[in-house]
């Protein structure tokens, strides 16, 4: 995925969802083009699988749920059920934990219609989750919150804009 520009984001709406609703169980499929360096967000209540590699498996899926009265974006990224030896999907949870930062703001910045609706959420918490059969990189992660990626985002596109 490389550098998060957000000139290079398509976001598509799975009907019925829409830039206000839902909430809860509002899901989220990041997926990329290596070619063009185009970053794919689809937003809606079921993840967008026809988007999905069966073969590369590098998207990161994320929900909003909620959680002891507050929601959280819980997100995953499939590192390795097997198919992977150890040493690739060592790479490959490399690779997911340098890209997540590029991934979480294209959420963000994809979606940011819906935190003007629901402001509050902007300082939920953002855990990633690292599915793998090698128990050394079965791991869960805090990633900040929407905020953060909001203000790195912003924070970018000033600093292109000055260059």
């Amino acid at each position: 995925m490389k550098t998060f520009h957000s000139d290079q984001l398509s976001v598509a709406f799975l009907p019925p969802a829409t830039p206000f609703f839902p909430v809860e169980g509002r899901k989220y499929t990041v997926t990329h083009d290596d070619e063009n360096g185009e970053i794919y967000l689809s937003i809606g209540y079921i993840y967008d699988r026809v988007k999905i590699n069966s073969k590369l498996r590098d998207e990161v899926i994320a929900e909003w749920i909620p959680r002891l009265g507050e929601y959280t974006l819980w997100g995953q990224v499939y590192v390795s059920g097997g198919e992977f030896d150890e040493k690739y999907s060592q790479v490959r949870f490399l690779v997911f934990q340098r890209e997540i930062e590029t991934a979480l703001r294209a959420m963000v910045k994809g979606d940011q219609t819906f935190y003007s609706y629901f402001p509050w959420l902007l300082d939920a918490p953002i855990y990633i989750q690292f599915e793998s059969v090698y128990p050394q990189f079965q791991k869960i992660i805090f990633c900040g919150t929407p905020r953060q990626y909001i203000k790195l985002t912003k924070e970018n596109e000033i600093q292109s804009a000055a260059e």
